[in-house]
């Protein structure tokens, strides 16, 4: 199967060399029968070994002499790799977990889609939608004040009025009949100025007029 992750030597004898993970269980050592052989000192003949784990390799020490290195923690059983982790065997052996994918030629060239609907640039813009007429019925936004209710007349007042002018019609009756009458006992009704109002209201009254 095509490699998804590697190995790049970044410390050791063979600085930059690559080495492609394919198979399904990795050795690691000096010895010439190891996937992954690298020849110095610092490595042991079976050093360690990989066993891919679904999309994940798991590194473990076997044993060695100067250990098995994750990110600059030595591992004393499984561990699980990501791509940027470092592994180091001994103090002189640095190796980096990348993934073998290169992005750069995985990019595709999206073409635009021939079905795809053209709107030619010259096409009209649609007409605007004319606005719909007033509603003279329509419902106001806000309450509708109340129209100010009539205050109604009171009726002590109209009863005054009525009153004064029961008062004032009793007293010209009084004063047509009653005052006649006195000045005719007193003997005024000729004399001025009692002879002009008796000359006006004694023939109303049944009396009669002065010389």
């Amino acid at each position: 199967m095509a490699a998804q992750f590697q190995f790049v030597m970044r410390s050791g004898p063979t600085i930059g060399k690559v080495y492609p993970l394919e198979a399904q269980e990795i050795s690691i050592g000096r010895d010439a029968t190891s996937v992954v052989m690298i020849n110095d000192a610092e490595v042991s003949r079976r050093h360690a070994k990989m066993e891919l784990h679904g999309s994940a390799y798991v590194i473990q020490d076997l044993g060695s002499t100067n250990g098995t290195f994750v990110n600059g923690v030595r591992i004393s059983g499984a561990q699980v790799l990501n791509p940027g982790d470092t592994i180091s065997f001994g103090e002189g052996i640095v190796l980096a977990y990348e993934s073998a994918i290169d992005v750069d030629a995985t990019i595709l060239s999206v073409k635009p889609s021939q079905t795809a609907v053209q709107i030619p640039a010259s096409a009209p813009a649609p007409a605007p939608v004319p606005a719909a007429p007033a509603y003279s019925g329509k419902v106001p936004a806000g309450p509708v004040p109340a129209p100010a209710a009539a205050v109604p007349a009171k009726k002590g007042g109209s009863r005054t009025v009525i009153i004064i002018v029961v008062v004032v019609v009793i007293l010209i009756l009084c004063l047509c009949v009653g005052l006649p009458l006195i000045a005719d006992a007193l003997k005024l009704d000729c004399v001025v100025p009692f002879k002009w109002f008796f000359n006006i209201v004694g023939p109303l009254g049944g009396f009669g007029v002065c010389p």
